[in-house]
């Protein structure tokens, strides 16, 4: 079935255009999305923690940033954009005993609502609208006068006003400038977290460390293996990006095509595959995110030594090394 999509031509603004829009959170998304609304006519207040590097982007950028609570109690459409380990505990302290009947409460992932970390009351709307990019170029975008590509989802709508409140947010931040995608909560979240643990993140991490390892313990020198297994990468996902699987086999070699095609599937097996199927289970039962929430909500001990040991690696010290060569790339290290 074709996905709906929606454009500046179905967007209603007016039915935004007299209630005050909440920012909680002016992060990466948040900062992209409240200078939209804003430009694009909304009233908007922002929230942030009191004297953090946000809150002071915030005044740069020309707001009068509040407490979330502040934002809550005066925001009729309340968009939450922080992280979803933290959303619960603002929600319990601050939101939910500023909602009412009429309030509208909206998210750009749908994780805690999918998996009950945030329980709303039956009489306010809750929605979705999700860009699909980063803040600076939901911001940049706008600015030129185009859009970034938005999720849209109604999870509960009393009002019988929830679409249209969401598509006239997505109008505000450009997204229908792009193309609003119809979705659901449970959709959203369950392929956002099986793409980032089965191809984005974790597959092509293991991936790239794989071949590198390999390579390097059959004798070949690791600044060559570096360069074949994690730098050219990016000219293959550019392809990608701009043109899909044919576009990249198009403009690589023939004998590069042929190995595409001869050798992938004996790298992604069978059992890969059943893999795959597995974490999909482990998605949507909730059952990471159980496991996810616990890890976090205990000091994410296991997260931060990983962390640790994955910076110090062969494959990242010799890349650190090579990036140093390559100033064009405009290297980086994150902080420690």
């Amino acid at each position: 079935m074709a996905a709906k999509v929606y454009y500046s031509k179905h967007a209603k603004p007016a039915v935004l255009k007299k209630k005050t829009i909440a920012i909680i959170g002016y992060g990466s998304q948040g900062h992209a999305q409240a200078q939209n609304l804003r430009d694009s006519g909304f009233k908007v207040i922002v929230a942030d923690v009191k004297g953090s590097p946000n809150w002071k982007q915030a005044v740069k950028e020309r707001f009068k940033p509040v407490t979330a609570a502040e934002a809550a109690k005066k925001g009729d459409f309340i968009q939450i954009l922080i992280p979803d380990t933290i959303q619960p505990k603002v929600y319990k302290t601050a939101i939910e005993p500023n909602l009412c009947k009429g309030k509208t409460l909206c998210f750009s992932h749908g994780f805690n609502i999918r998996f009950g970390g945030i329980k709303p009351p039956p009489d306010v709307d809750v929605v979705m609208v999700a860009p699909k990019g980063p803040g600076h170029l939901v911001r940049a975008e706008y600015q030129k006068g185009g859009g970034v590509p938005c999720l849209l989802a109604v999870q509960q709508n009393p009002s019988r006003k929830a679409k249209h409140l969401a598509l006239a947010y997505a109008w505000g931040i450009g997204g229908t400038r792009a193309g609003v995608i119809q979705t659901t909560f449970s959709e959203e979240t369950e392929t956002d977290l099986f793409g980032e643990q089965v191809i984005l993140c974790g597959g092509v991490s293991e991936l790239v460390k794989s071949s590198f390892n390999t390579l390097v313990k059959a004798g070949y020198q690791p600044e060559i293996a570096y360069f074949e297994c994690l730098h050219e990468l990016k000219l293959i996902v550019d392809l990608f990006y701009r043109g899909g699987l044919s576009f990249m086999r198009y403009s690589v070699s023939d004998t590069a095509e042929y190995g595409d095609y001869m050798i992938g599937k004996r790298i992604i097996t069978a059992e890969t595959r059943k893999e795959m199927k597995k974490v999909l289970a482990e998605v949507t039962s909730g059952k990471f995110a159980k496991k996810w929430m616990r890890e976090s909500n205990s000091g994410a001990k296991k997260l931060l030594a990983r962390r640790k040991a994955e910076r110090d690696i062969p494959l990242e010290r010799v890349g650190r090394k090579l990036r140093k060569m390559m100033p064009w790339l405009d290297p980086v290290e994150p902080p420690k």
